[in-house]
């Protein structure tokens, strides 16, 4: 921790975050780099808090083009060898031109295959899914800025 004494005031505690830090949590999230600064330094560098601090905030996954409709976009399958494993992915987009792309179907492909490929992958199923790790999504989603105001029964978050 880092001490900084104004003239006029005590003395303030800061925590000292580098910029390696920030860009990892930027890569992690897609949030700007002043933002996962200050997420950072608000949660005293605590890498996990500054991630739940960034979704809370619905800044994780901010876009420039948000608030276009995507109302476009192809359905991939990936059927592993074996046929034990099999990955449905819809992949959306603004125009049909985008979606008839050979590069846009390519991507579509790509993404399910790295889905069947991810070690990381925790279900399979619906069933799969644990209660509690609903319970917190369904926490932070409830909590974020674009479901304020809004009635509790939109979405079924109560």
């Amino acid at each position: 921790a880092v001490a900084a004494v104004s003239r006029s005031g005590p003395v303030v505690a800061a925590v000292a975050v580098d910029a390696k830090t920030v860009k990892t949590l930027r890569d992690a999230t897609g949030a700007g780099m002043m933002d996962c600064k200050k997420a950072l330094i608000e949660s005293e560098g605590d890498m996990d808090a500054a991630t739940e601090s960034l979704r809370k905030k619905g800044l994780a996954s901010a876009e420039k083009k948000s608030g276009r409709a995507t109302k476009e976009g192809i359905i991939e399958t990936y059927i592993h060898t074996g046929a034990k494993l099999g990955i449905m992915v819809e992949v959306n987009c603004e125009t049909d031109f985008v979606a008839k792309r050979p590069e846009f179907q390519e991507l579509a492909k790509s993404l399910a295959m790295q889905i069947a490929a991810c070690p990381t992958v925790e279900a399979i199923s619906s069933d799969d899914i644990s209660a509690d790790w609903i319970a917190k999504e369904k926490k932070i989603e409830a909590a974020s800025d674009d479901l304020q105001g809004k009635p509790d029964a939109l979405g079924g978050w109560g």
